[in-house]
């Protein structure tokens, strides 16, 4: 990571949900590089399985001189994610960005597909962005605005490749940012979906990626989504509100 010199986001406040790995973490160092003050949330505390805490993403953040809370947050459990927004806002004193990143993949076929595995894609893709943005709107509200950004996947418009949980639970997601970001023009707050617009080949990917194999020329790496974020974070209801973001079109767009 490299020194913090940013100023896009000087003064922001920012709760990134799935923060301990992968795209979330990128776009955590990302806001922080941009002046962001970041709440680190995931379930992961210790290492486990898979690498990444959100005490080693938030420690990297301070160490590059950043400022950073690690808040411990499962995304399907509402007292959990009100404890985790209420932390943030009790030690940085409000919020004004949001980032709906807390995923699980899944990408069998529906016929094969478990209950239990369709039913956890539902509740962390779909319930857990729900959870996080429903918390989070009446302290952006009370900030005068700000910025609620929620992780997609391009494999939402991809139907000539089939079905799958992971798909249909993020279609879900931008159907409600979309809708969402109407209801929220008046209070000033930016609604919007990001994904990547290649495969981004993280932890989770490669641990349930079902063994696909991805070409280099189709792998985008994290910090471009971390980029992409860092720009939809600086939008209020007078820009960009209301779209579905590939994170390279976006920034060639700038």
């Amino acid at each position: 990571m490299t020194a913090l010199d940013g100023t896009a986001l000087e003064g922001k406040i920012a709760f990134v949900a799935g923060a301990s790995r992968g795209i979330g973490a990128a776009v955590a160092a990302a806001l922080a590089e941009a002046g962001a003050a970041v709440a680190v949330a995931a379930r992961t505390e210790n290492e486990g399985r898979l690498p990444g805490t959100i005490h080693s993403v938030a420690d990297r953040i301070v160490a590059a001189g950043g400022r950073a809370l690690p808040v411990p947050c499962d995304v399907t459990d509402e007292e959990s994610v009100e404890a985790a927004i209420g932390a943030t806002v009790a030690t940085f004193g409000g919020l004004d960005i949001v980032v709906a990143n807390a995923g699980v993949l899944w990408q069998g076929p529906i016929e094969t597909t478990p209950l239990k595995r369709w039913q956890l894609c539902l509740d962390v893709n779909t319930t857990g962005v729900f959870l996080v943005t429903k918390s989070a709107i009446p302290h952006l509200r009370a900030r005068g605005g700000g910025s609620l950004i929620a992780v997609t996947t391009t494999g939402v418009t991809m139907t000539d490749r089939g079905s799958n949980a992971y798909w249909v639970s993020k279609a879900a997601v931008e159907r409600l940012y979309l809708g969402l970001a109407s209801d929220l023009r008046g209070d000033n707050i930016a609604v919007n979906c990001l994904s990547p617009s290649r495969v981004v080949l993280t932890e989770g990917w490669t641990a349930g990626g079902s063994g696909i194999e991805i070409p280099p020329e189709m792998v985008e790496p994290p910090e471009t989504m971390g980029a992409a974020a860092v720009l939809l974070a600086a939008q209020d209801a007078s820009g960009i509100t209301g779209t579905v973001q590939r994170s390279e079109t976006l920034l060639s767009q700038r």
